[in-house]
């Protein structure tokens, strides 16, 4: 098979690319070369470390989850704890990568979007922790049932635009966020919270989320002394399941699985079509347009997917599956009871998927589970979902 790594430009095979006006490429092209620049540069990786290490807690553990596998039976699971990072989420990892590299531009403007909350919440942080001014986009529909996380950014000194238009879900965030950074592009950094959008997002979000991998790789070598039979994550935009897979996708032998909900299943039913500045399966309705989505967690509820997973899904080098928001809750309620340890809604989407798959396998197979939120911000939309299904 063919080296997968083939990002020239931009562009992981046909997907990719920067579909963005003019004034805003020469945005884009600036960040391209300071994020080249700097990337590699010794002074940052060290002050990138040095934030990985005293401000959001890494490295955290690949933790075994005994309990689930001896209920399940046959392959060992274990589970890349995102959730214990500082703020709750993976989302913190990219945030202060991408929060440094605007501090070395120079910019004190940062604006994000954010769907569940969890980018937001890292965005408003990183923001205060280097007093810089933050704007968070979120969809009216996401702010009423996240408005925990609402609070969060608030309390941070964030201000939190809600956006009613369209669905008033996560695509309509976006799409406010990239109508202010074309607007204020001299004095803005738009803080891109998953693997999509235009060049160089895609490529910066994986480079600052690799470090998931980097580190389980490590971890359940020594662990296993042997590579897993599978990575799985949630797959949304992307970005969890991209750092999950970054230092795998060359191990041909390792199988890397993104779970998407069934109710927003882009990559399985997915057309190629260019959204929000680049090419990406997408969902699209029957005048072409994205397609409405929704899924009962918020940071998977987009109808496009990072290039990168595209280009995974079609070369086979990935495999994408679904499970329904039942299939979710329940595995939520599951890793609860079982091992104490609550996960988010989207990140109860790969643990349902891995109790299915991990029945298949023998006590001989290692899977890795990228538990990439806890579930603190569901707690309320959960008790809610049960309250209602009890008086049903």
């Amino acid at each position: 098979m063919e080296k997968v790594s083939v990002e020239s430009k931009g562009y992981f095979g046909e997907f990719g690319g920067s579909f963005v006006p003019e004034d805003l490429q020469i945005v884009m092209n600036e960040l391209e070369q300071q994020f080249l620049r700097h990337k590699d540069d010794p002074e940052f990786i060290e002050e990138y470390k040095y934030y990985l290490r005293e401000y959001i807690g890494r490295e955290n553990p690949l933790t075994y989850a005994e309990n689930l596998t001896e209920r399940i039976g046959g392959a060992k699971i274990y589970l890349k704890r995102e959730d214990l990072n500082h703020t709750g989420a993976h989302k913190i990892n990219n945030a202060i990568g991408q929060i440094l590299l605007a501090k070395r531009m120079g910019v004190k403007r940062i604006i994000a979007e954010t769907g569940a909350g969890q980018h937001g919440v890292a965005t408003a942080t990183a923001c205060a922790m280097f007093g810089m001014e933050c704007v968070i986009y979120m969809g009216k529909l996401d702010t009423e049932r996240q408005a925990l996380n609402v609070f969060r950014m608030e309390l941070l000194g964030a201000k939190v635009v809600p956006v009613s238009k369209g669905q008033g879900r996560l695509k309509d965030a976006v799409d406010e966020a990239l109508g202010d950074l074309v607007q204020n592009y001299n004095n803005t950094f738009y803080l891109l919270g998953s693997a999509v959008g235009p060049h160089p997002y895609p490529t910066m979000v994986k480079h600052f989320q690799a470090i998931i991998s980097e580190e389980s790789k490590r971890q359940i070598l020594e662990k296993e002394g042997k590579l897993p039979t599978a990575v799985i994550a949630c797959a949304g935009g992307g970005s969890n399941a991209i750092g999950a897979f970054a230092h795998y996708i060359d191990e041909e032998d390792v199988r890397l699985i993104g779970v998407e909900p069934a109710e927003a299943p882009t990559l399985s039913e997915g057309v190629p079509a260019v959204i929000h500045g680049f090419k990406c399966l997408t969902l699209l309705d029957e005048k072409g347009d994205p397609k409405p989505t929704y899924s009962i967690a918020a940071g998977l509820d987009y109808p496009g997917v990072g290039p990168e997973h595209s280009y995974l899904k079609t070369s086979g080098r990935g495999e994408y599956v679904t499970v329904t928001g039942q299939e979710a809750l329940d595995a939520f309620l599951l890793l609860s009871k079982t091992e104490g340890i609550i996960p988010a809604l989207e990140s109860s989407h790969a643990v349902a998927y891995a109790v299915k798959l991990a029945k298949e396998l023998t006590a001989d197979d290692v899977l890795i589970v990228n538990l990439s939120g806890r579930g603190d911000k569901d707690v309320e939309q959960v008790f809610g979902m049960l309250k209602n299904k009890e008086n049903d």
